[in-house]
């Protein structure tokens, strides 16, 4: 049979029949409903199903008479393979439209996020997942992953930095549960990766208290590196801050005056605020009290507002004041750290002869036995004013029982 030429397909007629092609089994042009103009059509019967079928190829003259020659061949092609052209056609496009696990993770971030109380954790939760999952599994598909991937992708941080490790396999985890509650991949490879890595040691032996400084130095240390003259350093005020009150940091820069009790000397922390949720009430000694008068004026809602552009001093504040101070612990060959002094607090309990229930309720932690939580309906403030006056004498006294 002959080739279609391009002048009887330009005088194809809507009221005509199809015309073969005549270069390819079962293609021809069916008539459009404007003159010279139609659409190709190859007629097939489907090997897998065995159901005749009709596969668009385009429309006439945008696809002319040798390009479709071209497309349909492929497609007899695929038939000789055994395989329906349409139904790779149609696998394809899901392929297509299936997210990579980058894809996936920051639509999934997205659907998570207004969900969030702390907006900082939200941003936590995908930027690891960038620093540590992207790099080995950003660009594959969902249905693609498997446990090897996962654990190529962990095994760098699995047994040196397990707790992050953890946190990272349980967001993959999450990702790869909602591509397959989405019909993106068939399994969650994460359920068995821990078959491909090392045994982590027990959460026990790995957990690391903060670095802290000892508690007999750290009035040497207050009165050398933080009582500034001649000007209000509001870094070192904060530090002096929390030591005195055995606060968390994140708390003390969050601090806002209308949280200050002036006449009763108390600081009350809302529950928002508290790691636990729960009201915390702080007795101020004399020395907290004069730290607050000379903050007074700086600002007309955060008690340590940041000098430069007048918002919450950043977590790294103190921090970096302590590296550039190299202020030593007792965890040889590194700096303390701001929550490192809770712990100093608490051993100077330990030592002054204080109860566990005093210094405890002091730095605010809830008590984890409920039969015991049940009974205690006070939070001791007269008695933790005592402590808290002791320790601000001690913290603020001219005792320098060691170089710092």
């Amino acid at each position: 049979m002959a080739v279609i030429t391009d002048a009887k397909a330009r005088n194809i007629k809507p009221d005509t029949a199809a015309i073969p092609h005549g270069g390819v089994t079962g293609l021809a042009l069916h008539p459009s409903k404007s003159k010279g103009r139609g659409k190709w059509v190859l007629r097939y019967v489907s090997p897998t199903t065995g159901k005749r079928r009709n596969a668009g190829l385009g429309s006439y003259p945008e696809i002319g008479i040798a390009e479709v020659a071209k497309r349909a061949t492929a497609m007899r092609v695929t038939l000789a393979e055994g395989k329906d052209p349409l139904a790779e056609k149609a696998l394809e496009a899901e392929v297509v439209k299936a997210p990579t696990f980058q894809e996936a993770a920051e639509s999934l971030h997205s659907d998570l996020l207004p969900g969030w109380k702390n907006e900082k954790h939200g941003q936590q939760w995908i930027n690891t997942l960038a620093e540590y999952a992207f790099p080995k599994l950003g660009a594959k598909l969902l249905a693609d992953i498997q446990p090897s991937d996962v654990a190529d992708a962990l095994k760098p941080i699995w047994l040196e930095k397990a707790e992050t490790a953890s946190r990272v396999k349980q967001r993959i985890y999450t990702v790869m549960a909602w591509g397959w509650a989405h019909g993106h991949c068939q399994s969650n490879p994460v359920d068995v990766v821990t078959h491909l890595l090392p045994q982590q040691p027990g959460k026990a032996v790995r957990t690391q208290h903060h670095p802290a400084m000892p508690w007999a130095k750290i009035p040497a240390f207050v009165q050398k590196h933080l009582r500034t003259k001649g000007r209000v350093d509001v870094t070192r005020q904060l530090l002096e801050f929390v030591i005195l009150t055995a606060c968390r940091s994140g708390e003390a820069r969050g601090m806002t005056w209308s949280e200050v009790d002036w006449k009763n000397a108390v600081w009350t922390v809302p529950a928002g605020r508290m790691k636990a949720k729960l009201p915390h009430r702080v007795p101020l000694s004399p020395r907290v009290m004069e730290i607050l008068e000379e903050q007074r004026y700086q600002h007309e809602i955060l008690v340590f507002p940041s000098i430069r552009d007048r918002v919450e001093l950043s977590d790294m504040a103190i921090t970096a004041l302590l590296r550039r101070l190299k202020v030593e612990s007792d965890v040889p060959g590194r700096v303390a750290t701001a929550h490192g002094f809770r712990s100093s607090f608490r051993d100077w309990c330990s030592e002054q002869g204080y109860s566990r229930d005093l210094a405890e309720r002091s730095l605010a932690h809830t008590i984890k036995d409920k039969v015991e939580a049940a009974y205690h309906r006070t939070d001791l403030l007269e008695q933790r004013r005592d402590l808290m006056n002791a320790w601000g004498a001690f913290v603020t006294s001219d005792i320098a029982t060691t170089h710092v």
